[in-house]
């Protein structure tokens, strides 16, 4: 979730509410390719086990609501967090099952379940990055597992900086954001950088507190979204140089509380704390929109977001107030809805079957 104090809230509003439940355009899953279209990983409520996976077509507009479930026999489990297709499997990361599910993206089927566990105590799984034949995984017992995508065995753990939250990959290094943010009190003040030929951190860059959000624009600079303390420390965006690990500028800004960023070309989109879409140009470093959404169409509780590259269509869930099941929504290039689709509880992760 986008941070602990955000999951607390969440846990408030979802007590009262059941697992995601179908749409009429539901559809059941077959042996045969599920085709193009989109994952949705929805989180689910923190005190139960009803996270799920959402599958929509976006040829032929069908939903599948719950894919894992259908095609495994058994429930994704509790907070499904993150989740990313790389190579012919896909990465989904369970955080409070303490889990790792890979599945084959063209049906659902699982190929291998991974406890991620330290003798006995949970890991708690966050995020996912890959590079070459490596995924890497964060998780808040303030390591980064290093996973051959091969042979789906876990090969060294990176001690980093506290409950580690989003990577981006930039010149042959790994950033990772390390939150502290299950210590209120005392968040964490730095992005870890791992060189990804040893696999060993070489240095910590401090930033504003709670830095929870990352992305690699296309010229190699790191965007940080950190949340703050809630209370008098505010959200902040940092940009890092990664080809000198020297913060280029580090300012307050209107972004929502572990926002996160989609990058497309020139272009970064961030879910402000207003609830717009602000764009950025990545080449000048300055906001070119106060909202990408055109008209008076709004959306009550921007979610999750992603920018199709081939199309530069921008996907971007509902979380409906932390109500009730979410909602998918695609717009064109121009800022305009084009397309919507049902999906389950908290929907935060976006992830295209083709890009």
């Amino acid at each position: 979730m986008r941070s602990f104090k955000h999951s607390y809230l969440l846990i408030l509003s979802a007590l009262s509410l059941f697992a995601a439940s179908c749409s009429k355009d539901d559809e059941n899953p077959t042996s045969t390719s599920i085709g193009n279209g989109v994952f949705i990983v929805n989180q689910g409520s923190f005190n139960a086990s009803n996270a799920s996976l959402t599958f929509y077509n976006t040829d032929t507009k069908k939903v599948i609501a719950d894919i894992f479930s259908a095609v495994n026999g058994s429930g994704l489990g509790s907070v499904a967090n993150d989740a990313a297709i790389y190579g012919s499997k896909m990465y989904i990361t369970v955080n409070v099952s303490s889990t790792l599910e890979i599945i084959n993206p063209k049906d659902g089927k699982l190929i291998k379940h991974i406890d991620m566990k330290n003798g006995s105590v949970n890991r708690q799984p966050r995020y996912v990055a890959f590079y070459k034949n490596k995924a890497y995984i964060t998780s808040y017992d303030n390591t980064v597992a290093v996973l051959d995508t091969a042979s789906l065995e876990i090969e060294k753990f990176i001690t980093v900086g506290r409950n580690p939250e989003q990577m981006a990959i930039a010149n042959g290094k790994l950033y990772v954001a390390n939150s502290g943010g299950l210590d209120f009190d005392n968040p964490d003040k730095t992005v870890s950088v791992i060189d990804l030929n040893t696999n060993t951190e070489i240095k910590k860059i401090e930033v504003p507190a709670n830095p929870v959000s990352l992305a690699a624009d296309a010229g190699g600079d790191i965007y940080v979204i950190s949340n703050g303390n809630y209370i008098d420390i505010m959200p902040a965006l940092t940009i890092i140089n990664s080809a000198t690990d020297v913060v280029k500028s580090s300012a307050t800004a209107d972004v929502g509380y572990g926002s996160p960023i989609a990058i497309s070309g020139n272009l970064a989109y961030i879910i402000s704390g207003a609830g717009k879409i602000n764009v950025y140009n990545t080449q000048t470093d300055a906001v070119i929109e106060d909202n990408f959404i055109t008209g008076n169409f709004k959306i009550a509780t921007p979610y999750a977001i992603a920018v199709k590259a081939s199309t530069n269509e921008v996907f971007i869930t509902d979380a409906k107030e932390y109500k009730g099941d979410g909602k998918l929504y695609i717009f064109g290039s121009n800022g305009a809805v084009k397309d919507s689709a049902a999906v389950g509880l908290f929907p935060g992760k976006i992830v295209f079957t083709n890009n």
